[in-house]
């Protein structure tokens, strides 16, 4: 029976992935809603490519000209709009998987509707987790739905756990640690002066992977690999000392565990997220991904380093959210998401990112995370404390 997919984030680069890799499996997968935010000329090629029964365009705009552009070539797909029209397709009865690719916080809720209609929800978006990580397991555990880890690294990991592990619960007594790489990014041997001066077109250059712009910055400034640590801790049960943080410029060791006997399990691969993807959406088989062989001639070395957390400060500071707990991992990222975006923007240097985002958890009061509306109240809280941090920093 084909299995209906609904993806969050279709024109994003995970979400074009994602339909690559359902493209060659259309025996076994169907595209049933696509969502994005504005972008209609993506979404139109990707809605003849596949044919949706739904497409929601956050922008309510952009869905009137996308709903006349369809009509016009005689495709019948209902066009929704709006931000509740997301969690309305991510728990329509009819879907059976859930790819969650939406970027940054506007992924919240309607990954929350997905865990509450209990689908199988493949987890590409960490600030699901980093911002309300008790309450989105606990609503997990609840409704029944299978988490699946889509980053590569965590991927990885549940990978190289033990057949019968799943998310959310205990790791095993034989689990010692958790280790998670790091490609370490486009600015790994850069001195803090040589920071001073880059760009965003310099930090969006990543040596091995395809992102978007926003993940791009968070790679450069390790703030990616910070979110991917809380995420870690909430999706394997464990604290932060658990997981120790591997700088591996290769990207060929996506992440390893080790266990009490001294083995160290390693999921390997081409940097390809294609990959962890497939993994996902055939659990608990595999299926081709389109993903060529690792030639490991080719790679001839692989290379380790320790994170250095002078430069790069933002690993640092989420380690302490976590630690902190309640809302401040969700300061911490809408701090981040603002910082980043004015960095993109030219509004502000490289360096100011870490420190626009200690300003503002020191500025925001952190509160017991006890409901998706406090959660959101101190992700608006600290959106305003940043820009106006944003603001002081501009050239006048």
């Amino acid at each position: 029976m084909t299995q209906q997919v609904c993806v969050l984030g279709a024109t994003g680069s995970i979400g074009v992935s994602t339909l690559d890799v359902i493209s060659r499996h259309p025996d076994r997968f169907s595209a049933y809603a696509l969502t994005a935010y504005a972008n209609v000329d993506d979404m139109l090629t990707l809605c003849r490519q596949h044919h949706p029964r739904f497409v929601v365009m956050v922008d309510e705009d952009a869905a009137s000209r996308l709903a006349k552009a369809c009509s016009a070539e005689g495709m019948d797909i209902e066009v929704l709009s709006g931000e509740a029209a997301l969690c309305e397709v991510a728990s329509k009865r009819d879907v059976d998987v859930v790819m969650a690719a939406i970027v940054g916080a506007a992924g919240l809720s309607p990954n929350l509707a997905a865990i509450h209609a209990g689908k199988r929800v493949l987890l590409a978006n960490k600030e699901s987790l980093v911002m309300s990580g008790e309450l989105f397991m606990s609503q997990a555990a609840q409704s029944g739905s299978v988490l699946m880890p889509i980053d590569s690294e965590h991927n990885a990991i549940y990978q190289a756990l033990p057949d019968q592990y799943r998310c959310g619960d205990a790791l095993p007594k034989s689990v010692r640690r958790l280790l998670l790489t790091a490609s370490g990014g486009p600015f790994r041997k850069h001195s803090r002066s040589d920071l001073l001066d880059v760009s965003p077109e310099d930090a969006c250059r990543h040596p091995n992977w395809s992102m978007g712009r926003k993940i791009s910055v968070d790679s450069a400034s390790l703030m990616n690999k910070g979110l991917e640590l809380i995420e870690a801790c909430w999706l394997f049960s464990v604290q932060p000392e658990q997981v120790d943080v591997h700088i591996h410029p290769e990207s060929v060791i996506h992440s390893m565990v080790e266990y009490s006997d001294g083995s160290v399990m390693a999921q390997m691969g081409n940097p390809d997220m294609r990959t962890p993807i497939a993994y996902g959406l055939a659990w608990p088989e595999r299926m081709d991904a389109g993903v060529s062989s690792l030639n490991l001639f080719e790679v001839a070395q692989l290379n380790f380093e320790r994170p250095d957390l002078e430069r790069f400060p933002c690993l640092r500071i989420a380690q302490e959210a976590f630690r902190a707990g309640g809302t401040s991992c969700a300061i911490m990222n809408a701090a981040n998401e603002v910082a980043v975006e004015a960095f993109l923007k030219g509004n502000i240097g490289f360096l100011a990112i870490p420190d626009i985002i200690e300003a503002a958890l020191s500025r925001v009061t952190s509160r017991t995370a006890s409901s998706i509306e406090t959660v959101i109240e101190a992700d608006l809280h600290a959106r305003q404390v940043a820009q106006e941090l944003v603001l002081q920093r501009r050239p006048h």
